[in-house]
């Protein structure tokens, strides 16, 4: 019985991927812009001047809780109803979690107008997928942000819902990405949710701890493995979030990156932590980050395919 339900684990993963790098992220009606209009919604009505951390909390429950549960049931049914219907079920979920090929296509455009000498392009290109300040940024800045998104990214984007969907199926996969989605929208250190979004970015911290640090492991397996390494032990504590770093500062140095450092923000510019070490990012690093992303989404799809197959080969050649 665990073998079969791992074995649908497997398959789940696997469909999931496929159907993200064929089919891309939904262009219209895509589940998660729905629900920040609602979490949107939810914000402007509990976070009033007076709001502290708990009223922060209790809409982080609102919001996620409910949809959550409600998605649990739906695939108790689907599995009860039939087993593949239910397989089918957690597989689409999951595939809305995915944002594989959609990091492939905010950062490729960049590096093509880079290539093309066009740096108003990319700087407007640049500014969809980062917070910072991109109208003076030079084409070395440019491809530091893109490498850098691409890097953090692949775990909140992809790694992070493959982890919570073997661990729990469709329902962890999306109760991580709602989670995660509302860190984005809340977890910001400012006056209107430092305290209102405290909860948010907490919960995605937790959440994201085990697959931050897997990520960073893929990146160092996949690269130069010694040197990141050594800029995740030596750099990772100096990072603000205690996910960002290790997956930064991992997969920098398995690019022979150093990335990091200055970058403007609402006109003033923050001297960050060093991440990596060796060449400043050019153009031709984004699609060398993009492909370190994709290799460690093989590793671990093979990964989990080879835990499955091995006991299955080995139970028929014993038989």
């Amino acid at each position: 019985m665990l073998a079969l339900a791992y074995a649908m684990v497997v398959v789940g993963v696997i469909a999931a991927v496929a159907l993200d790098l064929i089919l891309g992220e939904a262009r219209r009606w895509h589940p998660l812009v729905g629900y920040g209009r609602m979490a949107g919604a939810v914000e402007k009505k509990l976070n009033h001047p007076a709001a502290g951390r708990m009223t922060g909390l209790l809409a982080w429950a609102i919001v996620v809780l409910p949809l959550a549960g409600l998605i649990q049931l739906l695939l108790f049914w689907a599995m009860s109803f039939n087993a593949w219907l239910g397989v089918s079920l957690h597989a689409l979920l999951l595939y809305f979690c995915l944002g594989l090929r959609s990091l492939r296509e905010h950062t490729a455009p960049i590096q093509a107008a880079l290539q093309n000498a066009n740096l108003d392009e990319a700087r407007r290109l640049t500014s969809h997928i980062v917070s910072r300040d991109t109208v003076q940024a030079s084409e070395q800045d440019l491809s530091k942000a893109a490498v850098e998104s691409l890097l953090e990214n692949g775990c909140d984007a992809v790694f992070g819902a493959l982890f919570w969907f073997v661990v729990a199926g469709g329902a962890g996969a999306v109760l991580y990405r709602l989670s995660n989605t509302l860190d984005a929208m809340w977890g910001y250190r400012s006056p209107r949710f430092l305290k209102f979004g405290c909860a948010a970015a907490r919960i995605d911290d937790g959440l994201n701890w085990i697959p931050a640090r897997l990520t960073a492991l893929s990146y160092a397996a996949l690269g130069n493995t010694r040197l990141a390494w050594q800029c995740w032990r030596r750099q990772a504590p100096q990072w603000p979030s205690p996910n960002a770093g290790p997956v930064m500062s991992a997969g920098a140095g398995a690019l022979n990156l150093a990335l990091g450092g200055a970058a403007s923000y609402d006109g003033t510019v923050e001297q960050r932590p060093l991440l990596g070490e060796g060449e400043p990012a050019t153009m031709k690093d984004i699609s060398r980050a993009w492909r370190l992303v994709f290799s460690t989404t093989l590793l671990w799809v093979g990964i989990l395919f080879l835990v499955w197959l091995v006991p299955m080969l080995s139970g028929g050649a014993h038989a």
